[in-house]
């Protein structure tokens, strides 16, 4: 019985981080729609369900994981339309925030590298294709955003983006692989990610580039 309390309580937390990271995503979405293009509701709920769910879907599609997660459980549209209402009355303060959407983005990212690279792993992958499942959904959302709303996406600039997802992964695999409890290698990786983007946007850490020809 005691387990079977555990093994609920265990998922229901997971259950709630999905539905903030759907949440943070979509106001993410939102912020960035408005201030590129001024939408209207309708297309800033678009961006708003791309930016937070199209990382999952695409990770999904490649697992061949169906019925996708919002097709099955309508809670995740309720918390992307509850992360747009919230952009929309707090828009004057996020927008005063000046970092507010680096932020929301940061804690999408980190919470759904984490629990894809956790869903990439039941599928009994080779762990290296399940970090890259992570990084896929913690990505791939804001790429999409980024490219609907006429930005060059984080992705393909010396930022650290992905490679922080990427960090992330390897540590909740390497914290899973030495049988750390999942109450504790959850929150950690998710930390990690949330750090290494604080810290690389604060002293302005980047990879170096490709090819860096001189004249």
């Amino acid at each position: 019985m005691d387990i079977l309390r555990t093994s609920f309580h265990i998922n229901e937390i997971q259950y709630v981080l999905e539905l903030a990271g759907t949440a943070f995503f979509s106001v993410s979405g939102a912020l960035a729609a408005n201030e590129r293009s001024k939408p209207d509701w309708f297309g800033v709920t678009i961006i708003g369900f791309i930016t937070s769910l199209g990382g999952d879907s695409f990770r999904d599609v490649l697992l061949g994981s169906y019925p996708l997660a919002w097709i099955k459980d309508i809670h995740f549209i309720y918390a992307i339309l509850i992360g747009i209402v919230f952009a929309s009355v707090f828009y004057g303060w996020l927008i005063k925030v000046k970092k507010a959407l680096f932020l929301f983005d940061s804690l999408g990212i980190a919470m759904f590298t984490v629990l894809g690279t956790e869903k990439a792993m039941s599928y009994e992958i080779h762990p290296l294709v399940a970090a890259m499942m992570g990084m896929f959904s913690g990505v791939m959302g804001g790429v999409l955003r980024d490219l609907l709303t006429n930005r060059v996406p984080l992705l393909f600039k010396k930022e650290i983006y992905a490679t922080a997802c990427l960090a992330g992964a390897f540590v909740f695999l390497f914290l899973n692989d030495i049988n750390c409890s999942r109450n504790l290698n959850i929150p950690v990786s998710m930390l990690v990610i949330f750090i290494l983007r604080i810290v690389a946007i604060r002293f302005n850490i980047t990879l170096p580039k490709f090819r860096d020809e001189k004249n």
